[in-house]
C-alpha cells in the first residue's frame, strides 16, 4: 500500500520534519539569484525598497522570461535536496514515494496530463470566443519560444517537487505517524493550500481563493490514495500549470508570463472559484474511477495502516 510501503525505509517521524525543513531552506537558497538580481536592478533604477514588497515589481524590474526562469530554479534546488535527503537519511528509493507499482506508470502520468489540459484549453477557448473583449492577444513568437522552452523544462520539476513533497513524502510521514490514511490526506491538503496564502491571487480575490487551493490539494491527495501512486497527480499538476503559463496569464497572478493571451477581466470571487472544486474535480474523479476501476474507496481513504514492523535499534541511527 502506498503509505505503508514507507515502513521499508528509516521512517522515524523526525526525519520527515527535518527533511521538510531541508527542502524549504534549499528552495529559499534557490531564490537568492532572483532576489539579488532584482535588488541590483532596482537600485540602479532607483526604485524605492518599499516598492519591492509588491511581487509584481519583479516583473517590472526584470524581463518576464528571466523572472520566470529564476523563479522556477528554486524548485529545482528543492528537488535535489529532497532526493538527497530521501536517499541518504531515509535510505529509501524515490520511486517508493511515487508509486506502489514496480515502475512509474507513464501512461497514468500522460492520462492525468491530458485530462486537465484538454478541459482547460477548451474552457479558455470557449471564454475567449464568448468574451473576446476580456483578452488581449500578446503573442510574440521569439519570446513565446523562449517561454515554452523554460516552461516545458522547469514546470514539470516545479509541480513534481510539490507532488513528491505533499502527496508522497509528507503523505507517508504523517500517515505513519497517525496510523491511518485520512489524517495525512487532510493535513497535507491544508498545508498545501495554506502555503499559497501569500500568492497575489489571494490578495486580489480574497480568502475564498484558499478554497480552490485546499480543494485542489484534497483532489490530488484523493486520486493518489485511490490509485496507490501519484502518477495521475503528477501529470494533472504539470498539465494545469503548463496551460496557465503558456496559454493565458494576467497581471495579478503569481506566474506572469509572455503567454499567448493576457486576461484583462476582473476576477470573480464567487462560483468561478468554487466550480473546479465542487463540480469539475468530482467529474475528473468519476472519469478516473471509470478508467482505472478503483475499488474499496472507504479503506483507501479512511482505513487504518498495518502496525509498524519490528526494527533493529541500529536502524534508528
Amino acid at each position: 500500500m502506498f503509505i505503508a510501503q514507507a515502513y521499508q525505509s528509516r521512517f522515524e517521524f523526525w526525519r520527515y520534519m527535518v527533511g521538510s525543513v531541508v527542502v524549504f531552506l534549499a528552495s529559499i537558497v534557490g531564490q537568492l539569484p532572483l532576489v539579488i538580481l532584482v535588488g541590483r536592478v532596482a537600485r540602479d533604477k532607483k526604485i524605492p525598497l518599499t516598492d519591492l514588497e509588491d511581487p509584481a515589481i519583479f516583473m517590472k524590474v526584470l524581463d518576464a522570461n528571466l523572472t520566470f526562469f529564476l523563479t522556477l530554479i528554486s524548485f529545482a534546488i528543492g528537488m535535489v535536496a529532497l532526493m538527497l535527503w530521501v536517499k541518504h537519511s531515509h535510505m529509501f528509493a524515490m520511486k517508493k514515494i511515487v508509486t506502489t507499482r514496480s515502475k512509474v506508470d507513464w501512461g497514468r502520468v500522460l492520462f492525468g496530463f491530458l485530462i486537465v489540459t484538454v478541459v482547460n484549453v477548451a474552457m479558455i477557448y470557449w471564454d475567449y470566443s464568448s468574451n473576446p473583449e476580456n483578452y488581449e492577444l500578446q503573442f510574440d513568437l521569439s519570446r513565446f519560444l523562449i517561454l515554452a522552452l523554460i516552461a516545458i523544462t522547469l514546470i514539470p520539476i516545479q509541480t513534481s517537487l510539490e507532488e513528491f513533497l505533499f502527496r508522497g513524502y509528507l503523505m507517508q510521514g504523517f500517515g505513519l505517524l497517525a496510523g491511518n490514511r485520512w489524517f495525512p490526506l487532510v493535513l497535507t491538503s491544508l498545508i498545501f493550500g495554506g502555503l499559497h496564502y501569500s500568492n497575489p491571487e489571494v490578495d486580489k480575490i480574497g480568502d475564498i481563493a484558499l478554497v480552490y487551493y485546499i480543494g485542489t490539494g484534497f483532489f490530488l491527495g484523493i486520486i493518489t490514495l485511490l490509485d496507490e501512486g501519484m502518477e495521475l497527480a503528477l501529470g494533472f499538476h504539470a498539465g494545469n500549470n503548463l496551460v496557465a503559463a503558456l496559454l493565458v496569464t494576467t497581471d495579478w497572478t503569481v506566474f506572469q508570463t509572455d503567454s499567448i493571451l493576457l486576461d484583462k477581466s476582473e476576477p470573480a470571487a464567487g462560483f468561478a472559484i468554487l466550480m473546479p472544486v465542487f463540480v469539475i474535480y468530482p467529474i475528473y474523479l468519476l472519469i478516473m474511477h471509470w478508467r482505472y476501476r478503483w475499488t474499496n474507496w472507504s479503506d483507501k481513504l479512511f482505513g487504518k495502516l498495518p502496525a509498524a514492523p519490528e526494527r533493529d535499534p541500529l536502524d534508528y541511527l
